[in-house]
């Protein structure tokens, strides 16, 4: 799962943020590519500032101006915040769009909190990476540059090839539907099938092909006496009598021909199959939750709309709702939206008629409601996770085509309310979510709840995973006065400088006051993506600002100048610019590039 791409996105980021601290007290001579901008107005203008948080004396000898490859820098954010996405449906099932903040309540173990951020979200509305207005050899268009990403994850470790074969011919057939700008790839729970994001129709069927069933604990041929992980779970862990019966009699009539003078020692091999089993299941479920898991990190990764796709028939989870918890956490933070399929399709509870054995008559009808119970309890992971997220959750129905199409669509409104809990306490417990619509009678899919924290959140930790978050966004957000332009030239038939200048107004920024000095700190971040939308390169500088007030007031008409430069090979490309200022403002602009 961990593809090259990712290590060299993850080593990047942590070298390039790894800075991220205490303020720095050092000084530094002006970096050659960090320059005042020429002059182009005689207006000036009256700095921002605002007052400083604690006294800081700035040597009289400080330059006005340094910038330095890593960041090191105080950074202000809001921390323990806790989003929650909610799709609202009418009666008729159709997703409601005209809502506003005052519209919902949200309550936390019963407690109304206060929706601090609120967003509707359109499907289909995100903003396209285009060129910036630079003036630059920059095509007109840049086409094929990734916008969407769907990943197909299949839970091998628990399909059955009766259940695999007819989704995986389905799936062949949705991607016959691919755009331009979609981008695919296919995991598998087991890591033992994997293909990277790739419009390779070839590949993808290729690699649709060579899917197996890869369970951990064995074969799959029944065994003796036949339990599963939620029977096991019943008996040995929930005490379940009635459920320990129905092991013990199973074991008895196909270990012992149903000799009842042997009930203790069947009792006995009833018990080492039940713990036995526990330690099998639960490990299938740790490693289908683990790769789920590292499935959301690899997406977070792509600059775009964020879709995964779980095929599964649905996997027991008793005991790690936590983990679940924060693969939730995680996709919501990460605008991933979780779907899943199940891929029993319509399904009826009875005992397998393929299997060697049958349970006997004392034992069938007791044994019929726990695998009715069991069905039930398999979708909860996959309907959890798809409601959390806003995805789409699709069971009892064999329309796999109609099912994906369905999947595949995101729906058309959903909205992110985000919320500071009021008095939280760091002990790591689960809280209770709630949320309503005022006066309305609608449908409304949202997370049930999560874990608090069990320390509380570093605000240095936040900021690095701030502008984390936002290089691999789309989103487009302007508070800070920034112009992107991007140039470039050929070297050599292959190969192409290209450069990335950032232009930022420092006139117009907020700053610290100190000494004489306006005191801000801004960490530009500019980030290459290929066609696919895999990681390129990436550079990163902070520009330490002290300007005197009439180098602010008149200097500076035209701003200053940042460049960073990218070797890169001949196609297409996508820019993604992030400026973060030590008061948490942003900025994060996109463009694209055909490089011939």
């Amino acid at each position: 799962m961990k593809t090259k791409c990712r290590a060299a996105i993850v080593t990047w980021l942590t070298l390039a943020l790894s800075g991220v601290a205490t303020a720095a007290q050092q000084t530094t001579t002006p970096a050659p590519d960090a320059q005042p901008s020429p002059a182009t107005s005689s207006s000036t203008s009256t700095p921002q500032a605002s007052p400083p948080a604690t006294p800081q004396t700035i040597n009289p000898n400080t330059p006005e101006m340094s910038s330095r490859e890593e960041t090191s820098t105080t950074f202000k954010v809001k921390v323990n915040l806790v989003e929650v996405r909610a799709v609202v449906r009418d009666t008729q099932g159709n997703a409601v769009g005209n809502l506003r903040k005052e519209d919902f309540q949200l309550t936390d173990n019963g407690k109304p909190q206060v929706i601090t951020k609120f967003s509707m979200e359109q499907a289909g509305a995100k903003p396209v990476a285009k060129p910036p207005n630079s003036g630059t050899d920059l095509d007109d268009a840049a086409p094929g540059l990734p916008l969407r990403y769907v990943i197909f994850l299949f839970d091998d470790i628990h399909l059955k090839f009766g259940d695999l074969a007819p989704v995986r011919d389905a799936v062949k057939r949705n991607l016959q539907t691919l755009q331009s700008t979609d981008r695919v790839a296919i995991f598998t729970t087991s890591g033992q099938t994997q293909l990277d994001f790739t419009d390779d129709r070839d590949k993808l069927q290729d690699t649709l092909n060579r899917l197996r069933p890869r369970p951990i604990t064995g074969s799959g041929a029944q065994e003796c006496p036949d339990v599963s992980y939620y029977m096991a779970e019943q008996a040995g862990n929930k005490n379940d009598p009635e459920a320990l019966r129905i092991v013990s009699q199973d074991t008895l009539d196909c270990a012992f021909n149903g000799d009842p003078t042997k009930m203790a020692a069947a009792q006995q091999v009833a018990q080492l199959a039940i713990i036995r089993e526990l330690d099998l299941g639960g490990h299938e479920t740790q490693v289908s939750l683990a790769t789920l898991k590292s499935t959301v990190q690899r997406m977070a990764a792509t600059p775009g709309q964020r879709s995964i796709i779980l095929v599964s028939p649905g996997f027991y989870n008793p005991d790690q709702l936590p983990e679940q918890m924060e693969i939730m956490d995680r996709a919501l933070h990460s605008g991933v939206t979780i779907s899943a399929l199940d891929a029993r399709g319509l399904y009826t509870v009875m005992p397998d008629i393929s299997a060697s054995r049958a349970p006997s008559p004392s034992i069938m009808g007791p044994m019929m409601q726990y695998m009715h119970q069991e069905a039930l309890a398999d979708e909860d992971v996959m309907s959890e996770l798809a409601y959390a997220t806003g995805g789409t959750f699709v069971h009892n129905s064999n329309d796999f085509e109609g099912g994906l199409r369905r999947l595949a669509t995101r729906p058309e409104y959903s909205y992110l309310l985000v919320f500071s809990p009021q008095d939280l306490k760091f002990d790591g417990r689960f809280h209770n979510l709630k949320v309503t619509v005022k006066g309305q009678k609608l449908n409304i899919q949202a997370r049930k709840g999560y874990y608090a924290p069990r320390q509380a959140t570093n605000a240095a930790e936040q900021a690095k995973q701030q502008i984390r978050d936002e290089v691999f966004s789309q989103e487009e957000l302007h508070d800070l006065p920034v112009e992107l332009h991007t140039q470039f030239f050929k070297t050599s038939g292959n190969d192409a400088k290209l450069s990335v200048l950032v232009r930022l107004d420092v006139r117009h920024l907020h700053y610290r006051k100190a000494d004489g000095r306006n005191n801000n700190s801004v960490t530009v971040t500019a980030v290459l993506f290929d066609r696919n939308g895999n990681f390129v390169s990436g550079n990163q500088k902070t520009l330490e600002m002290h300007w005197k007030d009439e180098t602010l007031g008149s200097k500076l008409a035209s701003g200053v100048t940042l460049k960073s430069s990218f070797d890169v090979k001949p196609g297409s490309y996508m820019v993604r610019l992030v400026v973060r200022d030590e008061e948490g403002q942003l900025t994060a602009q996109n463009g694209a590039i055909e490089i011939p």
